[in-house]
């Protein structure tokens, strides 16, 4: 029997080990040089992206995990080989992805996932209803958020490819939704600032709470750049990692320095980049794009641990993989790619104008996207920003040897020009998929049959020539109706639109004389021989016509 439950123990302990060994041991390792990301022992810079899979048409409503396993598989195939080429070796992903799909990604194509649970930052369900503004000093959300992300670690612990766990998206910025505060109340006074704390001791009780679960990787939170960094440090001892989506342009200033002095844990930069649209010129501007990109990510690298400078920086995710067409009107014109700004940024110079728009929310893919097929895929072509990328993440910051003077070689190294001629490839063919300066947008036909009858009607049973007084006769009658449109597009900021209707039969015995087609049936025109009864008049006729012109007044 002894021997027994021994054999049985060691089954359990092997199983255990195993499994344990299968999800993979991330740790946050502070040495005297600085912090590093270990996984399985071994060091690990995050060269992360922001990814997601939205085809051209549809919007946040949509979700990739709806769709069948042989689509998912396609699609994650199609875009993870890309990003594995680039060298990408984790993608952020807001929790709903399940964990096949992160076990897949990891297994087929080697990359991790960083999972984000967004923390109420666009609302949530309270007691059975919906709350659009988050606030976390209420008792409800607290046991509910802290519930919630419990049950992510439990269920997503042991799920082969889970690199961490990051929790909102720039929460700090949702704290002002009263409206702008005024300059003269103190900043420990003000509204936002007490809502801060609240949601900073959530924060680091959501940390705790999910630790106690899974001890294997790390807990991230994203802060909107900077800001509350002194309540952070304070309220939040027990966060593993600070993550920042941050966007000040080509340089990050201080934040690692300042990361490092006021808070002393390592930095994963969640967001940064460049859109590649130009506000000024209102055309694309991929070599700006790369330009930026190229720039922080030398950042990023230099600060990593060992290296002599902050020595926190652990990665980033570049904002973002593929355009997301959707973001400016959220649910209006998401087949449009709109150029219009949404909001003004002094330090992307390239096209900043004082008291002017100058970011694009829907430009900031490093690919373009192509138009959706029949199936539901597209096709991304990579910008300059990919293939700079692609040479800047060949380089290990923690590799034997590596010091700021071979990091700035490298660096030096990317030719930002020859990424851009790379990329005229892939632009000239997505140019050439979309028909880009005209291609029909609608051909449609409309065949309705009407019958008229009844008792006690004037509507003789056959019509009577020359009559132009309808209905015209009793019975069955049945009307033809063809729709041609042709799109032009020939810059990013002009798009034309005309729809043609093209008359077949027209119908004379409908009892509503009123619809668009009846332009089409036989009039009595006076002369000076006597009336004509013309037959056909007025057969093609332009529908409907539309232009859209961004452009700026100067």
């Amino acid at each position: 029997m002894k021997a027994l439950h021994f054999i049985l123990l060691c089954v359990f302990s092997n199983f255990s080990i195993a499994l344990f060994a299968q999800a993979g041991r991330v740790v946050i390792e502070q040495g005297a040089t600085g912090t590093k990301l270990v996984v399985n022992g071994k060091p690990l810079m995050v060269n992360g992206v922001n990814w997601d899979y939205f085809p051209i048409g549809t919007n946040y409503s949509y979700s990739l995990w709806n769709q069948p396993d042989d689509f998912i598989k396609k699609a994650l195939d199609d875009e993870m080989t890309l990003l594995k080429n680039m060298g990408v070796n984790t993608i952020r992903v807001y929790s709903g992805i399940p964990q096949k799909w992160i076990q897949y990604v990891y297994e087929q194509h080697g990359i991790y996932t960083m999972l984000n649970h967004s923390f109420g930052r666009y609302g949530l369900t309270l007691d059975g209803a919906w709350v659009g503004n988050t606030e976390y000093s209420d008792p409800r959300v607290s046991a509910l958020l802290v519930q919630e992300v419990q049950a992510l670690a439990a269920e997503y612990k042991n799920t082969p490819g889970l690199l961490l766990y990051l929790l909102g998206n720039e929460n700090n910025y949702g704290l002002f939704w009263d409206g702008a505060e005024t300059e003269d109340i103190p900043v420990e006074d003000r509204v936002s600032t007490q809502r801060a704390k609240y949601l900073y001791q959530l924060f680091n009780k959501a940390s705790v709470a999910m630790k106690a679960v899974d001890q294997a990787h790390p807990v991230a939170i994203c802060n909107g750049d900077l800001l509350f960094l002194d309540i952070i440090a304070k309220e939040c001892k027990d966060v593993d990692i600070l993550g920042i989506n941050v966007y000040r342009g080509s340089s990050f200033i201080d934040l690692f320095d300042r990361v490092k002095k006021e808070y002393g844990k390592p930095v994963l930069l969640t967001e940064f980049g460049s859109d590649a649209f130009n506000a000024v010129t209102n055309a694309e501007d991929q070599q700006a794009q790369a330009m930026f990109n190229v720039a922080n990510w030398k950042e990023i690298y230099e600060n990593a641990a060992g290296l002599g400078k902050a020595g926190n920086a652990i990665g980033g995710f570049t904002f973002q993989f593929s355009d997301g067409w959707w973001k400016y009107g959220q649910t209006d014109n998401l087949s449009i790619h709109d150029n219009n700004a949404s909001w003004s940024n002094g330090g992307y110079l390239f096209d900043y104008v004082a008291g002017e728009n100058n970011m694009n929310e829907e430009w900031f893919g490093i690919c373009a996207k192509g138009p959706t097929d029949a199936k539901g895929f597209y096709q991304l072509y990579p910008r300059a920003a990919y293939y700079a990328l692609k040479e800047a993440h060949q380089l290990n910051p923690y590799a034997e040897g590596a010091s700021l003077s071979t990091i700035q070689q490298h660096f030096a190294g990317i030719q930002v020009i020859a990424a851009y001629l790379k990329a005229r490839g892939d632009q000239a063919a997505l140019e050439g998929e979309r028909l880009k300066k005209i291609s029909m947008s609608r051909l449609s036909a409309q065949l309705s049959t009407f019958n008229t009858g009844g008792d006690l009607i004037s509507t003789p049973n056959n019509p009577v020539p020359g009559n132009t007084t309808f209905p015209d006769q009793l019975g069955f009658d049945h009307m033809q109706s063809f729709f041609i449109g042709v799109e032009a597009n020939p810059t990013s900021n002009f798009r034309a639109n005309v729809d043609v209707n093209i008359l077949g039969n027209v119908a004379n015995n409908p009892i509503d004389q009123i619809f668009y087609e009846n332009r089409g049936r036989r009039v009595q025109l006076n002369s000076t021989t006597g009336n004509l009864t013309v037959e056909s008049l007025n057969r093609i006729q332009i529908y409907q016509a539309s232009y859209e012109w961004n452009h700026k007044i100067l």
